[in-house]
């Protein structure tokens, strides 16, 4: 019998947490409703969408949050739909990509990937530095500015053993920065005359969370997607790496500051270094690279992946309020804007080399 009522009240429990997500995700759907509508609208007048849904979702959003901040009975489904349907929507695109694309990108481009993020990580520690941010603060900005933005900043943020006002400042910006990158950088493609493959390598180097290059490359077409989203992996996976060596390096700094020498490294969890939806996608483009994914299945799968799409952007602009900038420190804005724009600016020089 309490075994019977404990499952019953897990069961309650379970049913309670989703009916809180309902009004919150609902409101995320109305948003990319009348977004598609628009989207819809401009190709019946123009033939071709000059201002996609996901980028109508963001700035409608956005217009809404300015007007009214939503209470706690919305929040719970706006952040699940900003973080949780965009995972499954990258996780889903997986299915539409195989390993041969990675092989076709040869070694040149993973080398090219892997240095830009060294160069990067020296360059936003250095900066931040010279503009007097404390040693763990601009460990947090260059890790999050050179790999994979927030994800990054708690991955390492433990192992440095950072504190909560170096988290939250380093933090803050990002999600600003990160909305104004999935709207301009598509932008750079007439300017600078990018290609399909050179724009989405350009995505996959300078913006910040794998979620995020999916919604600045969709508008440019699927080589762009596959191209960038692939080249943000290979960032993403070097956090492994970084993570582990920033890792022995504290650990030998303790034991060295310690008489008994008795200083442990700090445990590092695989799922922290490695998110459970690039998991994902690597199986699925693994099933696709064996041809176990249909391709009947291919066009419901990418159709689902970009409606996901459209929704989490709805959600991401709800979550932004441009007010945060006036509560951000001059120096951590200067830090991570100006290594945005460094970085920015060595890929847009990279990417000339891959026609």
């Amino acid at each position: 019998m309490p075994e019977q009522q404990q499952d019953q009240g897990q069961r309650q429990g379970a049913l309670r947490r989703i009916f809180l997500l309902i009004p919150g995700i609902l409101l995320c759907g109305v948003v990319t409703v009348i977004s598609l509508g628009i989207q819809a609208a401009e190709e019946r007048v123009f033939d071709h969408p000059y201002i996609e849904a996901l980028v109508v979702a963001i700035l409608l959003g956005m217009a809404v949050r300015t007007l009214w901040e939503p209470s706690e009975r919305w929040r719970s489904g706006i952040a699940f739909s900003a973080k949780q349907l965009l995972e499954v929507a990258v996780m889903l695109l997986g299915a539409s990509i195989s390993f041969a694309a990675i092989v076709a990108s040869g070694g040149l481009l993973i080398g090219a990937i892997a240095v830009t993020v060294v160069i990067m990580l020296a360059v936003s520690y250095g900066l931040s530095r010279l503009l007097g941010l404390k040693t763990k603060l601009a460990i947090l900005i260059a890790c999050g500015n050179s790999i994979c933005g927030n994800s990054a900043i708690a991955a390492v943020a433990p192992v440095i053993e950072a504190d909560g006002d170096d988290i939250v400042s380093s933090i803050s910006f990002t999600a600003i920065l990160g909305v104004l990158m999935v709207l301009g950088l598509p932008l750079l493609i007439p300017l600078l005359k990018l290609t399909a493959t050179q724009y989405g390598i350009l995505a996959g180097l300078t913006v910040y969370a794998v979620p995020q290059v999916l919604a600045a490359t969709v508008p440019a077409g699927i080589v762009s997607t596959q191209i960038g989203t692939l080249v943000k992996l290979v960032r993403v996976l070097m956090l492994g790496p970084i993570v582990v060596g920033l890792s022995l390096f504290v650990a030998r700094r303790r034991k060295a500051n310690t008489k008994e020498g008795t200083a442990k490294p700090t445990a590092i969890s695989p799922f922290k270094l490695v998110p459970w939806f690039i998991i994902g996608f690597l199986v699925l483009a693994a099933l696709r690279s064996f041809q176990l994914v249909p391709d009947i299945a291919i066009a419901p799968v990418t159709k689902t992946a970009a409606i996901l799409t459209v929704v989490s952007m709805a959600a991401l602009g709800l979550g932004v309020d441009v007010r945060v900038l006036s509560t951000v420190g001059g120096r951590v804005t200067a830090a991570v804007t100006l290594s945005l724009l460094l970085l920015l600016g060595l890929s847009v020089g990279l990417v000339h080399f891959f026609k």
